[in-house]
């Protein structure tokens, strides 16, 4: 959640996120849904959901990444790297709480 409230100040603007889909619009759960099946493919389709956005981070958008930086060419893409013993943690004590 840090770096999507970081991003938030930086960008001036809301930064889709997982929490988004599951707590804010759970609506969108379907659109993901057709994402993951292959069935999202116009630029429209992806501006609809993301309208509301600066930008990205965490779940579900980055397992679209490469679909996004071919229809949004100029946007930034921030790659960060964590210990992956750390990260499980975090997600364990969070996300997987739910």
């Amino acid at each position: 959640m840090s770096q999507r409230t970081a991003l938030k100040i930086l960008l001036k603007g809301d930064v889709y996120h997982m929490q988004t889909l599951g707590g804010e619009h759970p609506e969108h759960a379907e659109f993901w849904v057709r994402a993951t099946e292959g069935k999202v493919r116009s630029k429209s389709d992806w501006d609809e959901v993301l309208k509301n956005y600066r930008g990205g981070v965490d779940y579900p958008v980055s397992l679209f990444w490469k679909e996004l930086m071919e229809l949004y060419p100029d946007a930034k893409v921030l790659l960060s790297v964590r210990d992956p013993v750390k990260w499980y943690e975090s997600v364990k004590s969070s996300i997987m709480r739910l």
